[in-house]
């Protein structure tokens, strides 16, 4: 079977799909990844994946420019003779599945992994570009076999609002977290030691946000939680690691982010290590797919506040695992972390639970299974 992968992101392919691609390497199927070249592109081929670059404009949403990017799809693909191709995130869903069936690929799937910001704003700009996303979606979702969902209330969207037939839903939570890789047996205890020096964090209870520094991702509630708590609890520290997102609308700006009582320590590589140092771990966003960095949190044994968003409660069960708080509400979130800073035996359970969480429903080992599952209908 040759199955491709497409996204508008090396990185995304390279972060999230890989485990899938290498298992289908080892069923001795041919593997492509359809994408802009990025840092990730040359990795591919380490592990037997044919790595095809195309064009997009991430941002265009200009229909010349997309048509001509669907022109690009459809000219990597036809030569390829697909038995599937899998798409990946909103272009790569809708241009996909278009040149997909113009090339007259067998069967194509899509992944819906978020619905993304124009989901979550009410401009006037965002509900317009919603109702041309929604209707793309639906002509699109014609051509396919099946759309896999990352959570259960994506999946009701979509059938609710009728863009497309409930025989092609699946919902496959995540894209999985690799248990073993965010363990905290696996964390070396000098190395963590060393990192809290570096941060001049010693002896500090640690609550820890990781995100894109954009706003839906709730950067502001964390920071005004933070502004709210520090001053009862001096002893607690408040660490923001995330890069700015330049291109993007609602990216917050730096000058806010180095302010306050929040340390922003920008892009890191040593997450899972900074992980394993925090005590309560945040993320109050507004709407996500299954955040990635939650599944890390909950693998890792760590206590969670996030809020009752899409997406982020498929993760945390509120009073098992974490504390479930209202979006957009800085004064909610500052309670649910001041719970769980005033309880350090409610933190521990909590910990405990994320991590038999994690290995029941989220480890990469179930998901990538639940994928095969699918391929092996098709075939």
């Amino acid at each position: 079977m040759k199955i491709a992968f497409l996204s508008h992101l090396d990185l995304n392919l390279y972060l999230f799909r890989l485990p899938i691609m290498i298992e289908l390497i080892k069923q001795n199927h041919t593997v492509y990844a359809i994408c802009p070249k990025g840092e990730k592109f040359d990795s591919f081929e380490e592990y037997g994946i044919k790595a095809i670059e195309y064009k997009i404009l991430r941002k265009s949403l200009n229909p010349l420019k997309e048509l001509k990017t669907i022109r690009n799809i459809y000219h990597v693909i036809k030569p390829l003779e697909l038995d599937i191709l899998h798409n990946f995130t909103v272009k790569p869903n809708i241009y996909g599945s278009i040149a997909g069936h113009l090339a007259k690929v067998k069967t194509v799937v899509n992944s819906v992994t978020g619905m993304g910001s124009f989901f979550i704003q009410d401009s006037t700009k965002a509900k317009t570009i919603r109702r041309v996303i929604e209707k793309l979606y639906k002509e699109a979702n014609k051509k396919v076999s099946y759309v896999v969902f990352q959570n259960s209330d994506d999946m009701k969207y979509f059938l609710d609002k009728k863009l497309l037939k409930s025989n092609q839903a699946v919902l496959i939570k995540s894209s999985g977290i690799d248990s073993d890789q965010f363990d905290m047996s696996k964390i070396n205890a000098d190395k963590l030691q060393s990192l809290k020096s570096e941060l001049n964090i010693v002896n500090k209870l640690v609550v820890l946000m990781v995100a894109r520094a954009i706003w839906d991702k709730g950067v502001k509630e964390y920071y005004e939680s933070a502004s709210i708590l520090s001053k009862k609890y001096p002893h607690v520290k408040f660490l923001y690691v995330g890069d700015t997102d330049d291109g993007n609308h609602s990216c917050a700006n730096r000058e806010f982010l180095s302010s306050s009582n929040v340390s922003w320590l920008g892009h890191r590589d040593d997450i899972a290590e900074l992980t394993a140092l925090s005590d309560i771990y945040v993320l109050p966003s507004y709407r996500e797919g299954v955040p990635r960095t939650l599944l890390e949190a909950a693998s890792m044994s760590k206590p969670i506040v996030t809020t009752d968003a899409i997406g982020c409660r498929e993760v945390v069960e509120d009073g098992y695992n974490g504390v479930l708080v209202r979006v957009k509400d800085s004064i909610s979130l500052a309670s649910g972390i001041e719970k769980l800073i005033e309880d350090s035996v409610l933190r521990e359970e909590m910990g405990k639970n994320g991590r038999i969480k994690v290995l029941k429903e989220f480890d990469v080992k179930i998901v990538v299974s639940k994928y095969m599952e699918v391929y092996e209908k098709i075939v």
